[in-house]
């Protein structure tokens, strides 16, 4: 998997970049083959846009966008929508799964 950082017009500190990489180990544990993930942070009149584009194999990319004044508000929000698009995404891939030929009932005529 390949993480990405992008700050446009802002610093990221090592301490954010750090916070950023461990939420990105986290969202190994849904089982899900990713196989890029983007980070970008951008400076708005208004505060900090976060954004993650997460790519999945076998799915449309996740993109989560969030704004807030503070950047470790803004990345703590955009963690926990992208965890729970995740699960989402594992929940759906997981209960997919058909029943097989063995466990249908015989029904006699």
């Amino acid at each position: 998997m390949i993480v990405q950082y992008r700050a446009k017009d802002i610093n990221l500190s090592d301490v954010n970049k750090a916070h950023i990489e461990a939420a990105v180990e986290k969202f190994k544990r849904y089982s899900l083959d990713l196989t890029r993930v983007m980070c970008n942070v951008m400076a708005q009149k208004d505060g900090v846009s976060v954004e993650f584009e997460i790519h999945v194999a076998h799915a449309a990319p996740i993109i989560i966008t969030e704004q807030d004044k503070d950047l470790d508000a803004a990345i703590d929000i955009a963690i926990d929508r992208a965890s729970k698009a995740l699960r989402r995404l594992h929940d759906k891939v997981k209960d997919h799964k058909g029943s097989s030929l063995k466990e249908l009932d015989v029904i006699d005529a």
